[in-house]
């Protein structure tokens, strides 16, 4: 078994020393798991605040896992067998927020869940942060951050101590221009297949843009501030793909936002 660990330690440094930037495509889909694994469960202890629980709130969570698994079942989510995909409710009205972390654990603020007026913005939200986790971003920015060493004692369970703050680690990433277009892009194909409005994505930017009162901007925001070339082009990709015109759902989303505390 010894043998086996070296060979692989060897195999490991030798290849991802030599693939630079492509280096994602060499490492085993289990490191994302085990990395969301390890981030979900210090979230779940109070890292990021209270997080609701499903029992407590089960009709929130009902409508949070339904307008995920819409988007799950496009066909377009490559991972979507992989990685788990749970989804975790923050309690913070004034946090406009949501992310997505390696492995697929999805954590939505009850800020901006309120914030929004319609299911399909919420989804569009939804499937930025899916694809994220789909594209393998947070996992490629661990591994420019953390380097090799990390990555081979998170497979080979050679020292935890440098797991104990990867839940800040992950939340504090910034994501580059572009992956936050390709996750612009990969939320309309996401949604264009479902019965939401594949544009959905565009409404946030749209009604962040107009609001003078933001009480917390997202990072994918404030980070790259350039919504209204971003609304274009998610337009753009919705007309490349055809242009259908989907539902918005607003009543459902009223009832959502209602069974929220």
């Amino acid at each position: 078994m010894k043998l086996i660990r070296l060979s692989f330690i060897l195999w490991a440094v030798v290849l991802f020393s030599s693939c630079g930037k492509k280096i994602i495509e060499y490492v085993p889909l289990s490191i994302d798991n085990t990395l969301g694994e390890q981030a979900d469960y210090q979230f779940s202890n109070g890292q990021i605040g209270l997080v609701l629980s499903p029992e407590d709130y089960p009709e929130s969570y009902e409508h949070l896992n339904r307008i995920k698994d819409k988007i799950l079942e496009s066909g377009n989510v490559k991972h979507k067998e992989d990685f788990p995909w749970e989804v975790r409710i923050i309690h913070d009205d004034s946090v406009l927020n949501a992310f997505c972390i390696p492995g697929g654990y999805i954590y939505v603020y009850t800020g901006i869940i309120k914030y929004l007026d319609s299911e399909d913005a919420l989804a569009g939200v939804l499937a930025h942060e899916i694809a994220h986790a789909d594209l393998r971003h947070g996992t490629s920015q661990m591994l420019q951050n953390l380097g090799i060493g990390f990555v081979l004692q998170s497979i080979l369970g050679i020292d935890n101590s440098s797991l104990l703050n990867l839940g800040v680690n992950l939340i504090g990433l910034s994501f580059s221009r572009a992956d936050e277009s390709d996750a612009d892009m990969n939320s309309v194909i996401y949604l264009y297949p479902t019965e939401y409005d594949a544009r959905g994505a565009k409404i946030f930017f749209e009604k962040i843009q107009k609001d003078d009162k933001n009480p917390g901007i997202p990072e994918f925001i404030s980070t790259h501030p350039d919504p209204e070339n971003r609304v274009e082009k998610i337009v753009k990709k919705w007309k490349e793909l055809g242009g259908k015109k989907g539902k918005k759902f607003v009543g459902e989303y009223s009832d959502f936002k209602n069974s929220l505390p």
